[in-house]
């Protein structure tokens, strides 16, 4: 399917641009060769990719790649790349206030309001990076001459079904991402060329490749796909409409994934640190007392 072409006001045709998926780091068309057509801030359709299974696939196998460089890094290494995060979207702002504006109906003034909340939020987000461990680790009383040691350790690779708004993608995603977890971000339809965008900041803010994956398409058609993967060891089903969420937990429940999901959720409101602590593990540890 082509986009409509659109005048550049010169006398000229602009270039048609098909918004791709986003898979190891690299932007890489659907492996079915599918698009689907959404409305562009100029008022003009853009084509994104649809994709399939096999996408999924490939996407899963490149965030498992990328784990143990990711979850690796020390934690302010990690929060220093989520701050850098914050300034590629405060640095294409107004592209990002335009998509804002078109999906959420809105003037631009606002979208630019609500661009600034996120980049608050990817900041909120890095700053939590290296304070998990003060939160969640504790040494534990025990009887016998043992230190016995509980460490927060990230869940592994999480998709995130990812909501329309610019906000509830930066919620979702930098909250996975911030505890050492990798991520496939679903994209609901509606928010595709915000999260195609923001996959573009991701690629310029050094992130290893792997670390985010972005998947655009039909959710009820991917929903099954990646909610039985057994590749998958977790999954945020927040921005699924209520039936979709009750087909993500059943087809999670074959592999007994952890399954986070907010029933009724606010954008708006101020992040909680729960969810970065809904896809953290706790490892403990015993180690004898030496003499």
């Amino acid at each position: 399917m082509a986009s409509n072409p659109t005048s550049t006001g010169s006398g000229r045709l602009g270039v048609a641009k098909t918004r791709k998926l986003f898979i190891d780091g690299a932007f890489v068309r659907s492996e079915s060769g599918r698009t689907f057509a959404t409305p562009g801030p100029s008022g003009n359709e853009v084509n994104v990719a649809m994709a399939s299974r096999k996408d999924v696939r490939d996407a899963v196998s490149a965030a498992r790649r990328c784990l143990p460089a990711w979850s690796g890094l020390t934690a302010y290494n990690r929060g220093q790349i989520l701050y850098r995060m914050a300034e590629m979207i405060e640095s294409r702002s107004l592209e990002f206030a335009e998509l804002v504006a078109v999906r959420e109906g809105c003037t631009v003034a606002e979208a630019k309001g609500r661009v600034e909340m996120s980049v608050d939020r990817w900041v909120w987000y890095a700053g939590w990076t290296d304070k998990l461990g003060n939160l969640a680790a504790s040494v534990n009383p025990v009887a016998g001459p043992y230190f016995n040691f509980s460490l927060p350790v990230p869940t592994g690779v999480v998709a995130v079904f990812a909501p329309a708004s610019l906000l509830g993608i930066t919620s979702v995603l930098a909250s996975t991402v911030a505890a050492g977890n990798v991520a496939i971000l679903v994209a609901e339809e509606r928010g595709s060329l915000v999260s195609t965008s923001l996959a573009e900041a991701v690629a310029t803010s050094d992130f290893p490749a792997g670390a985010v994956n972005v998947l655009t398409g039909i959710q009820d058609e991917l929903v099954e796909t990646v909610s039985s993967h057994r590749g998958i060891d977790g999954l945020d089903i927040s921005g699924l409409a209520p039936e979709l969420r009750v087909a993500s937990e059943s087809a999670a429940s074959s592999s007994v994934k952890r399954v986070f999901s907010e029933s009724v959720v606010e954008w708006t409101e101020p992040p909680s640190v729960s969810r970065v602590l809904a896809f953290v593990e706790v490892k403990t540890v015993w180690h004898p007392i030496g003499i």
